[in-house]
């Protein structure tokens, strides 16, 4: 379970620091900050829809033979970025990587599969920290060496690193094929004929809508309400980053004791809260801090219960349940990047914030009520 946390802090780190470099990749290729935001949606989207047929091709390999080669796609990936001369280039890169990034959900189901029915939660939130720890450490020391040193050096970086992860895995994971229910799509089908299992689906769009369209442009957002240079703006998301951790951490122990719905309710319930009162904290350094640090807890939180209401749901198809909902992640995130990168053309970039939280509003309403008691 640790070691594929590590692995996700380095899929993580690599697939979203770019939200901190967007300025200098715009300026490489020629174009607007928007523009190069759509990255985020590229890979999203390649994510939702390459890494099911991913899993599904590779459903007859042993564990270690087809994460090593998600984990060889996704360095691929990297490695085109770093060598793109042009947009087009860095978006066709960012399609690699979306294919390779099915690790992340073949990571996600392993445990479910060898984890006690009790604890859950807590496995899949050891396996998702690594997420979270990518905005603790990975992202904002990629930020700060690719401001100083050029956003190509933190991308090589990443080719390294996930070539050494894939490494890892394929000395650690047994050889023989794991006793695990493989995806198909008569498995996918029956899944989405379920109401239960889609109003799960369902949420977990809508709320990273919420989040991706203010995250995926943080870089800007935060400059937007407080100027600051690379030094400071990675301190900050590294803050961000350390309560998303605690996040995490605390989202999957809550899902445990206090069940799905209530430790849902809370953690959507301050995501909107903090959408809503973030703009207002412009100029003040440490009323921004402290929104970002609720803000980080909230989000990170809400992952564990939702994967752990699919395991209860889905039985025996849990990794592809887990793998749909990895694809909704995706998907919300895509949407998320296309909805704030239009709305960053007409509105100063301290505002996005105001664009999400009606997208967090409005999934708590449709948890509350898709949840209600029959």
């Amino acid at each position: 379970l640790y070691l594929f946390g590590l692995v996700n802090l380095v899929i993580g780190t690599a697939a979203f620091m770019n939200a901190g470099l967007l300025v200098p990749m715009a300026q490489t290729f020629g174009v607007g900050v928007g523009s190069v935001g759509q990255a985020t949606t590229v890979y999203s989207l390649a994510t939702a829809l390459l890494a099911p047929a991913y899993l599904v091709a590779t459903a007859r390999l042993a564990p270690r033979v087809a994460l090593a080669l998600a984990l060889a796609l996704f360095a691929l990936g990297n490695l085109v970025t770093a060598l793109a001369q042009d947009l087009t280039t860095l978006l066709a890169a960012r399609v690699l990587m979306g294919c390779g990034s099915a690790a992340t959900a073949l990571m996600a189901g392993l445990a479910v599969a060898t984890a006690p029915v009790e604890r859950r939660a807590q496995a899949l939130s050891i396996v998702f920290v690594g997420m979270s720890l990518s905005y603790v450490t990975g992202i904002p020391l990629a930020t700060w060496v690719g401001m100083g040193w050029g956003w190509r050096l933190p991308v090589w970086a990443a080719v390294a690193l996930v070539l050494l992860a894939a490494l890892a895995l394929w000395r650690t994971l047994p050889t023989a094929r794991a006793a695990v229910t493989g995806p198909s799509l008569v498995g996918a089908v029956a899944l989405l004929r379920q109401r239960a299992v889609l109003s799960v689906l369902v949420l977990t769009l809508v709320y990273f809508i919420a989040i991706f369209s203010v995250f995926s442009y943080m870089g800007p957002v935060l400059k937007s309400l407080l100027p600051m240079g690379a030094g400071a703006l990675s301190a900050v998301i590294s803050v961000f980053g350390v309560a998303g951790v605690v996040g995490t951490l605390s989202g999957g122990r809550a899902a445990d004791r206090w069940g799905p719905r209530r430790s849902l309710t809370v953690s959507l319930s301050g995501l909107s809260l903090c959408l809503l009162l973030l703009p207002l904290t412009t100029g003040h350094l440490w009323a921004m801090v402290s929104v970002l640090m609720v803000w980080g807890v909230c989000g990170f939180s809400m992952m564990a219960p939702q994967q752990v209401r699919l395991a209860q749901l889905a039985g025996p198809q849990t990794p592809l349940a887990l793998s749909l909902n990895n694809s909704m992640l995706y998907l919300g995130i895509a949407l998320g990047a296309a909805v704030g990168g239009a709305a960053l053309a007409h509105l100063e970039a301290r505002h996005l914030p105001w664009v999400g939280a009606p997208f967090a509003l409005a999934a708590l309403a449709w948890m509350r009520w898709s949840t209600r008691p029959r």
